[in-house]
């Protein structure tokens, strides 16, 4: 999508970090803005501070873990500007810990805002985008943690692999009826994702990793978002499936892709390995 201007915008997690960049970015190019987040004064601070640049921006409050509060923003969208060509389905959250002690209630937690939120917005929002004919745009954020898996980070990277996956599944399925589809999958960016864990229904006392120093630090040194939101409009306008913000990470894609062809590599000899034990151990009990 390239031609941007008086088109609408719906953007989850718009009150601050990618979301807000991802809103600065495209009120440059006159795109009218419907930024949604749980955080209702933070929200309303962000729609405020666009519109006084001059930007339309309508701020919702919103809960993307809850299927009827996103089909509440939708509408409120719909009442505000008539329709929606853009969707970034952003909001997100952090969980790391130690495999066989996370509390089953976090662990819905995360998926419930990082997979169901997503999905959430793509269900309630594609016919929302078929209906006008005009064509459309979904962004779903990921993550590098989409591509790369690490230690006692399980439930933050089995949402964004399947964040990735989804989206993959939906860029082939909605191609033809007139909607892109990119997932953004970011590395270190200055956003307050870490804070995310004292919203954890298991406990109120903050992130709950040894490794949240080192975290903190890496995303306050990390890349701004309004660098990420022009990274969007430019992917978007090339439609790359991916959209991957530090090319100092692509090692860790050779490794997993070079991981994935040794053992792709074995498949033949295995099934033929295994063929030969069946066979020799059903002809020794003929």
């Amino acid at each position: 999508m390239e031609n941007l201007s008086g088109k609408v915008a719906f953007i989850t997690g718009g009150a601050s970090g990618i979301g807000l960049g991802f809103a600065r970015s495209l009120a440059r190019r006159g795109v009218k803005l419907a930024l949604a987040d749980r955080d209702e004064s933070g929200v309303q601070a962000a729609a405020r501070a666009l519109s006084g640049s001059g930007a339309e921006a309508l701020a919702i409050t919103c809960d993307v873990a809850d299927a009827a509060s996103v089909q509440h923003a939708a509408d409120q969208t719909i009442d505000r500007f008539g329709k929606v060509h853009v969707v970034m389905n952003n909001a997100g959250v952090a969980l790391s810990g130690s495999s066989g002690s996370i509390p089953l209630t976090d662990w819905r937690w995360i998926v419930d805002i990082n997979l169901m939120g997503v999905v959430h917005g793509v269900e309630i929002f594609v016919p929302l985008i078929e209906r006008h004919g005009e064509g459309g745009y979904i962004i779903n954020t990921a993550s590098m943690a989409g591509h790369w898996a690490s230690s006692f980070m399980a439930p933050y990277t089995a949402t964004k692999f399947a964040v990735v996956g989804y989206s993959e599944c939906l860029a082939q399925e909605l191609a033809p009826r007139g909607i892109g589809v990119s997932a953004l999958c970011p590395g270190w960016v200055k956003t307050k994702i870490a804070e995310s864990g004292r919203h954890l229904p298991s406990s109120v006392d903050g992130p709950q990793s040894d490794a949240a120093g080192p975290i903190h630090e890496l995303i306050n040194n990390g890349l701004s978002p309004d660098v990420v939101g022009e990274v969007v409009i430019q992917a978007m306008a090339e439609k790359r499936m991916h959209i991957f913000t530090h090319d100092d990470m692509r090692p860790v894609i050779d490794l997993r892709r070079d991981a994935l062809q040794n053992d792709f590599g074995r498949a033949a000899d295995a099934v033929r390995e295994a063929e030969a034990r069946l066979s020799e151990t059903l002809s020794g009990t003929e």
